[in-house]
């Protein structure tokens, strides 16, 4: 073909690219939406969604700027979320959503750095029945947190004065200090104090706040007359303990992606992804935004990963203030209840704030658990499965159900567990945990860096007891990690990574985890514990290194650098030692010297 015939087809070939990409994206500027306008946009984008998802569209564009999300004009619907309420709490489960995208296939959400602004309770965005989804350069806050901040301005004499931030609504009443927001008013409180020096977070009782005496001395500063004497200039953060809403749910979908996103408030509870598939987080930012000067993020979890497979990655992201866990991995054990005939079980969720979801579906595998050993002593295939009411669950099995069950075990669901990458993230300024972690598939957790977590950095459980969040695993790896003084305020032991199973009897012929690796780790800690680890089989602690800190000081009333209770087949090597550390020990509990190889230098003493 002569060159300019050649030359025509390659530009026609182009054209008809460009005109079917083009005609494959839709902006809301499209609908006449355009950002800074202040007026509520939900119905109007809810339908530009709509329309997207059912044309088929790949590219859902926004341009950049504020849109705000009103609670006026947002689908209301029922869902069903791990971890959230109880029937006393919030019976109906109704959540207001700001973006619904269902059954939405390939599509591609680009904010282009747009900023949606929420206002009152709502749940910000779900995504479900989707597949291939991926939202990005998305911001997310609200124009008043559910989250109250104020600063303890001035201590003295029987008195605290609060300055509040700017962002808090409240109210006298009575003499008493209330707090309110659009639409909602807070009632049962939970309040969490930041150390401004010390950068470290501990649980206060708002109870004697909200009796005290209060007095408005100007707009946004309060006096309370009180005998308690908090620390003049540290943060205090106080909520509502219902979780009512959350921040982004993904229900029963595939492939989903967010990347280049910023929460920067949830209510409720975070980012939950329930029964999905292929979940990636890629530089999600968990935190306030600078410019509001606040600094918590989240009323509860920042990421919540319930009976998800495949693969879940959480990749250069970065949390700091959430009341409660930042990344949070799990399944839920159901209890067994009932046996009607030898191939049916009547099964039932246990927690209060865990129920009425979708945990089991035909073809799945399951493991049946003793409750008291966290044994996975069998396996089954669902057949079928019928929902007798929110807590009770029927199922029937393709084969007879085990006759060696005992009072209280569970069923776990094995098919829907997923692969875990946690990579390259950086955890802060939480009271609680920096992982929680159950899965008995492949799990890496490489290059984060955790400073200073309340509790344990990483806990690994597994739980037939109390929230019933998954069982034993089997392939797990923390390695090249940097921990500075985690653990100061609680954990299991007050050691920085505990691997804390429920089981009621650590013997060590009855093991509950298995194959865990802790190697090339730096910790940088304050006080004597590093790790405490119960009922687990082939433990490697190898070429880590800790340094000793002192801007906290000690105060763990464990004393035990390395605490073994009930393991087998331990190896602790290639340990170094910078500064006045402490412990310089090993306790073993439940077992004998013979289940732990210890070598290299400095010599620990084993006890």
């Amino acid at each position: 073909m002569p060159f300019p015939y050649r030359l025509y087809a390659a530009l026609f070939c182009a054209f008809l690219l460009f005109s079917h990409s083009h005609a494959q994206t839709v902006s809301v500027a499209d609908a006449g939406i355009h950002p800074d306008t202040y007026e509520n946009v939900t119905a109007r984008i809810q339908k530009v969604i709509d329309d997207a998802v059912r044309s088929g569209k790949t590219n859902l564009t926004f341009p950049k700027g504020r849109y705000d999300f009103w609670p006026d004009g947002a689908i209301r619907a029922k869902y069903f979320i791990s971890n959230t309420s109880t029937e006393e709490e919030d019976s109906l489960k109704i959540r207001t959503i700001g973006m619904l995208f269902r059954n939405a296939r390939n599509l591609t959400v680009d904010g282009n750095g747009a900023l949606f602004v929420f206002h009152g309770k709502m749940t910000t965005i779900v995504l479900e029945h989707c597949e291939n989804v991926k939202l990005q350069n998305i911001h997310v806050d609200f124009e008043r947190p559910t989250m109250s901040e104020m600063r303890y301005a001035k201590v003295s004499g029987g008195e605290v004065e609060l300055d509040i931030h700017r962002d808090a609504r409240y109210a006298i009443r009575d003499g008493k200090l209330e707090w309110f927001g659009e639409g909602w008013k807070s009632t049962h409180f939970h309040a969490v104090e930041l150390d401004t020096t010390l950068k470290t977070m501990h649980y206060v009782d708002w109870k004697p706040y909200a009796n005290a005496q209060a007095t408005e001395i100007y707009p946004g500063r309060v006096r309370l007359k009180t005998n308690l004497t908090p620390k003049s200039g540290n943060l205090l953060t106080v909520r509502d303990i219902i979780r009512d809403q959350v921040g982004v749910h993904i229900r029963e979908s595939k492939n989903v992606t967010l990347e280049d996103v910023g929460m920067h408030y949830m209510h409720g509870l975070g980012i939950v992804s329930q029964y999905s598939e292929n979940i990636t987080m890629r530089r999600v930012t968990c935190a306030p935004r600078p410019e509001t000067g606040r600094i918590i993020a989240s009323s509860a979890d920042f990421m919540h990963f319930s009976g998800c497979r495949g693969k879940v990655t959480v990749e250069d992201c970065r949390f700091s203030g959430a009341h409660d866990d930042p990344i949070n991995v799990h399944g839920t054990n159901l209890r067994i209840v009932g046996r009607p005939d030898a191939h049916t079980l009547k099964v039932r969720f246990m927690h209060g704030q865990s129920y009425g979801f979708n945990a089991f579906f035909p073809q799945d595998t399951v493991a049946f658990v003793h409750s008291a050993s966290m044994e996975r002593f069998a396996n089954g295939v669902v057949k079928t499965v019928d929902r007798l009411n929110d807590r009770e669950v029927l199922l029937t099995f393709e084969k007879p159900v085990p006759a060696a069950l005992e009072a209280h075990d569970c069923v776990e669901n094995m098919t829907w567990t997923p692969e875990v990458l946690i990579r390259g993230n950086h955890f802060a300024r939480t009271r609680t945990r920096g992982v929680l972690l159950t899965t008995p598939r492949k799990a890496v957790i490489e290059n984060n860096t955790f400073l200073r977590t309340g509790m344990s950095a990483v806990l690994i459980e597994a739980d037939a007891e109390g929230w019933y969040e998954s069982g034993p695993v089997r392939d797990v790896t923390i390695r090249n990690n940097e921990f500075i003084d985690c653990a100061y305020a609680g954990g299991p032991g007050n050691a920085v990574i505990a691997i804390n199973p429920s089981n009621k009897v650590a013997d060590i012929k009855k093991p509950v985890h298995f194959n865990i690796r802790i190697e090339g780790n730096t910790f940088k800690t304050f006080d004597y514990p590093v790790l405490y680890a119960k009922s687990t089989q082939g433990l490697l602690f190898g070429n880590n290194r800790i340094i000793r800190t002192t801007a906290l000081r000690p105060q763990s009333e464990n004393h035990n650098m390395l605490w073994f209770n009930g393991c087998s087949g331990v190896e602790v090597s290639g340990l170094k030692l910078e500064g006045e550390v402490l412990g310089r020990n090993i306790r073993l509990e439940n077992m004998p010297k013979s289940g732990i190889k210890a070598s290299g230098s400095p010599k620990l003493t084993i006890e």
